[in-house]
């Protein structure tokens, strides 16, 4: 008879993972089970979540869908034991693109994947996924946490996540409305985000990235400011379409999350073909952090704003007769807000996004 071998020798503990149910239902014990778009059915730990909407004041509700992960951001937070912000990355990657269209976020379901399960690791990441859920007015309904050995190389994890937001037809923000001479605002972003780690992780293991100032624990607060978790926009934005309005007879035209591909290639995809963004490079000050990057890796303008957010995390387009109210609007809610550029016609062999 051969030896036995459990499924705690093939690098899976069960264990582990109940202990990681457990202590997510303790994360999410007296929280909040209902938003503004409706309520939680159930609770946590079933084989589904149940949400129930509040469609009310919606001719036409539609759902709108997004799923994201943080990529290698990851990494540099496990080696550097700093989880506690991640969560937050996660769920600002998907609410952040349902806004776009002028959805409102309803509910948020995550995915850990890992070498080896630790529970309190799972326990911080939840909970900073339960705080950004809050803060976007959402609930997170649910998830899955895998412990896969043969699939991750010891010490590596993968996050990832899932929101379902609800918009009423008539209040997409789809682009079509915008035109030549509409202005284009960008909203100031909390650091890096949750894009170009692959060549951050890089340039620190070569040394070539490093804080600057050698004062003791200067290294950690650079570390620190790498690991700054992506801004939540959802409830300034809120704040604007209330203000202004969206759909084809909205003064909100059009929005871009800033992600992987920069402001060239997300604002891109949010105009008409035959037109242009003309963005002012001056117009906004770019982090002291996305300076050192670019010296640590030689790169040119053009390659670091197709890699990095360059400090602008969210982009609206809105005419010039409502640029004012618009920004006013925004820095009450807590942003900053700068008037980076404008749209104007398409030259031939021009690119959809210049930025001089």
């Amino acid at each position: 008879m051969t030896d036995k071998i459990t499924y705690r020798d093939s690098g899976v503990d069960i264990d582990a993972g109940n202990e990681a149910v457990r202590r997510i239902k303790n994360v999410l014990a007296g929280s909040p089970r209902k938003v503004v778009g409706g309520e939680e059915i159930g609770g946590i730990g079933g084989f589904s979540g149940f949400f129930k909407p509040m469609l009310a004041g919606m001719a036409e509700p539609l759902l709108a869908a997004s799923t994201d992960s943080i990529g290698t951001k990851i990494l540099l937070a496990l080696d550097r034991k700093k989880l506690d912000g991640v969560g937050q990355d996660v769920v600002a990657m998907c609410v952040n693109d349902l806004i776009v269209c002028g959805a409102r976020p309803l509910f948020f379901l995550d995915y850990i994947a890992t070498n080896k399960l630790v529970p309190e690791e799972v326990e911080t990441i939840i909970a900073s996924i339960q705080r950004a859920c809050e803060e976007s007015d959402c609930l997170l309904i649910g998830g899955e946490c895998a412990e896969m050995p043969a699939m991750y190389a010891p010490g590596h994890t993968d996050l990832a996540g899932f929101a379902v937001g609800i918009v009423d037809r008539s209040k997409v923000i789809d682009g079509s409305a915008v035109g030549a001479g509409d202005v284009v605002l960008g909203l100031a972003s909390s650091g890096l985000h949750s894009n170009g780690f692959s060549l951050v992780n890089k340039l620190l293991a070569l040394g070539k990235l490093k804080a600057v100032d050698r004062k003791p624990g200067s290294d950690k607060a650079f570390i620190e400011s790498l690991l700054t978790p992506t801004k939540l926009y959802v409830r300034p934005l809120l704040k604007l379409f209330d203000a202004l309005g969206t759909g084809p007879d909205g003064a909100v035209k059009a929005c871009a999350h800033i992600t992987g591909g920069g402001l060239t290639e997300n604002i891109a995809r949010v105009i008409p073909d035959n037109l242009c963004a003309h963005l002012h490079r001056d117009s906004w000050p770019e982090p002291q952090l996305l300076g050192m990057i670019r010296d640590a890796a030689s790169l040119p303008d053009d390659e670091m704003d197709r890699t990095f957010n360059r400090g602008i995390g969210f982009v609206v387009v809105v005419s010039p007769r409502n640029a004012d109210t618009a920004m006013s609007v925004l820095t009450a809610a807590g942003e900053r807000v700068h008037r980076i550029g404008e749209i104007v016609a398409l030259s031939e062999g021009s690119a959809a996004v210049i930025i001089e």
